[in-house]
């Protein structure tokens, strides 16, 4: 829903508002700021354009794909200008956790996650848009500029290579080894690792 109570201008009643697309907002948000306030600052300006320059928005179109593509717009703008300000060190050890929990579940996503972050940034896009938003290929492509089968290739060199950054040769394996691990401590009656 809009301001005054309006609906947006694809939500037939009982369809999704501005407002139900915040978390997927948030979500896509990560992909490109580290920094969860950064990530919050990047929706919050993507909905300010995105209410400013609704009379662009075309109906018939996915509201959704609309301020995805506002947001990767917004973001590119922001890196540009970034560079020329080169604030500091993207890496500083300020920005790194105190301490980390013990837990391997924890940690074994903490992995993941630097994974994911050292990909090439349009692998990543394509790679949290479709395997954690659960956007289509179609409105990916649409979204990024690109074909469906750049789409494609994107998110399977991106799958391949977060495999290979985790030294695992495939997804079934990452698993099989998680399950391992577990199936040893609760065999031993600890939740430490050997």
């Amino acid at each position: 829903m809009l301001p005054n109570g309006h609906a947006a201008p694809d939500c037939a009643p009982g369809e999704i508002s501005v407002v139900d697309l915040i978390p997927a907002l948030r979500a896509f948000a990560r992909t490109f700021c580290r920094v969860p306030d950064d990530a919050d600052d990047l929706v919050q300006e993507t909905l300010t354009k995105g209410l400013a320059n609704l009379d662009k928005f075309e109906p018939g179109t996915r509201l959704k794909s609309w301020l995805f593509t506002i947001m990767r717009n917004t973001h590119y703008t922001r890196v540009k200008a970034a560079a020329r300000e080169a604030p500091g060190l993207l890496d500083c050890a300020s920005s790194r956790p105190i301490s980390e929990a013990s837990q391997e579940w924890f940690l074994r996503s903490k992995e993941v996650y630097r994974a994911i972050q050292k990909l090439p940034e349009h692998q990543r896009e394509v790679l949290m848009l479709i395997g954690v938003l659960g956007v289509s290929y179609e409105e990916t492509a649409e979204i990024c500029d690109c074909a469906v089968g750049t789409v494609k290739s994107r998110l399977n060199r991106a799958r391949a290579h977060v495999l290979e950054l985790l030294n695992e040769s495939s997804s079934q394996s990452l698993v099989e080894r998680h399950d391992h691990f577990l199936k040893d401590c609760w065999d031993r009656g600890t939740d430490e690792p050997r």
